[in-house]
């Protein structure tokens, strides 16, 4: 009984964190280092309604990672404010939002054209400077 015991905390604990805890998410090197082929400023406009229609949800209006949905996933639902997040490349915030993992879905299907996912990239890259522009108007 004792062993049966054991080996169901054992179980837990090995198999119960891992569902909590976020994998590196591998990106190859293919996407990591793929160049963004729009200008940043170019249609700011299509990619806030894209990311209205598809991230926010999730992510939130402001993207915080505090979207409607947001506590009903089970993973950590990304903070595109962080710098962990804004310091990657463009081509690996890509690949994720193209191919997803877990919680995060697979917009290839939703966003068959490469250009969309290139224009939710620069939208969300501008979710940080408003929180910049916030920050320095308080001061």
């Amino acid at each position: 009984m004792k062993k049966l015991k054991l080996l169901s905390i054992v179980f837990f604990i090995f198999f119960g964190f891992q569902s909590f805890a976020q994998d590196e998410w591998i990106v190859p090197e293919k996407y990591a280092y793929t160049l963004n082929p729009t200008f940043e400023s170019n249609f700011l406009s299509l990619g806030k309604g894209l990311y209205t229609k598809y991230c926010q949800s999730c992510h939130g209006k402001e993207g915080y990672g505090d979207g409607k949905i947001s506590k009903k996933l089970r993973g950590d639902v990304c903070d595109f404010s962080i710098d962990q997040f804004q310091t990657q490349p463009d081509g690996v915030i890509f690949y994720k939002m193209t191919f997803g993992r877990n919680d995060m879905p697979m917009h290839l299907k939703q966003l068959p054209n490469d250009i969309d996912r290139w224009l939710l990239v620069n939208y969300i890259r501008t979710l940080s400077l408003a929180d910049i522009k916030k920050a320095q108007e308080k001061e």
